[in-house]
């Protein structure tokens, strides 16, 4: 049996970019859990029998759009905790990166987001921590590198 070639959870990386030409783009500090999800739009149809009008139809379904969230936890950090607020109260998207690092190959989408929430805990005696939220604002476009 051949095993699969797996990643660990710190080579999914999400990455904001400033407004500086060209964009530069940083992971902000504390991440512990991150996911992301790719969403297609679906409008669906009935597919008739043509030779039997009577049956039940199945149905069809077309593709109208793609969609893509981000989901994460964090520490609260120093370091990144501004970023995070401003990101959370910019009225227009950001630049981002979302990136998926193998062994052998990188899959990195880029493309704009908006950070939909932010939210932070604090439990006594414990570390604050945040978890955040983010939806694609347009086009991720998807490159995979060897």
């Amino acid at each position: 049996m051949a095993e699969p070639t797996t990643t660990k959870g710190g080579k999914i990386k999400i990455l904001l970019g400033n407004d500086a030409t060209p964009i530069v783009y940083g992971a902000p500090c504390g991440l512990t859990q991150r996911s992301m999800t790719i969403s297609k739009g679906l409008e669906e149809f009935q597919l008739p029998d043509c030779d039997d009008p009577d049956a039940i139809s199945w149905l069809g379904r077309d593709a109208t759009s793609l969609s893509m969230s981000v989901e994460g936890e964090t520490l609260l950090a120093e370091e990144s905790v501004e970023t995070w607020v401003d990101a959370a109260e910019a009225e227009d998207s950001i630049p981002a990166k979302v990136i998926w690092e193998f062994p052998a190959k990188t899959l990195t989408w880029t493309g704009n987001m908006h950070v939909e929430n932010f939210n932070a805990t604090g439990i006594n005696n414990r570390r604050a921590t945040a978890t955040v939220s983010m939806q694609s604002d347009g086009k991720m476009t998807r490159v995979v590198t060897p």
